[in-house]
């Protein structure tokens, strides 16, 4: 049962992590902002740290990491293209990556609260996750 809940909490980390990195990577293309734009990629390297992490306790479990769904990437894609066509900028980028941080906080927090026998070494990863999307949000208040 531990391995089961571990194995569940790691995979949507994975998959969290994986969807940030998309949608981050994908934002870059309308950043203009400098200081917007050194916000991203430090949130980008940490999500790409613990990602990393991800897959390192994933493997250690014999498991292989978890991919985003195709079609919520998909609908990701499209939303973001769509919003900032029609309304560029710092504010509507920072609005579509706060979107994105809270959609990953609560997606994560639910996992975790239903696999509460999963390792420590999990639910420490899984509550870092949650605190570096939340201090994320935090920095991009200043570009709404």
């Amino acid at each position: 049962m531990k391995e089961e809940h571990t194995l569940a909490l790691l995979k949507e980390c994975s998959s969290g992590c994986k969807m940030a990195l998309s949608s981050m990577n994908q934002i870059l293309q309308y950043v203009q902002d400098e200081m917007l734009e050194h916000k991203i990629m430090e949130s980008k390297e940490e999500h790409e740290k613990l990602e990393k992490k991800c897959g390192e306790l994933l493997r250690r479990q014999g498991e292989h990491e978890k991919q985003p769904g195709v079609v919520a990437e998909a609908f990701s894609k499209i939303t973001t293209d769509v919003k900032m066509m029609m309304n560029g900028g710092n504010c509507q980028i920072a609005k579509l990556l706060m979107d994105g941080c809270n959609m990953g906080i609560q997606s994560i927090s639910e996992c975790r609260n239903q696999n509460q026998e999963a390792s420590k070494e999990a639910m420490e990863l899984a509550a870092k996750i949650i605190r570096s999307e939340e201090e994320f949000m935090k920095q991009l208040r200043v570009f709404l």
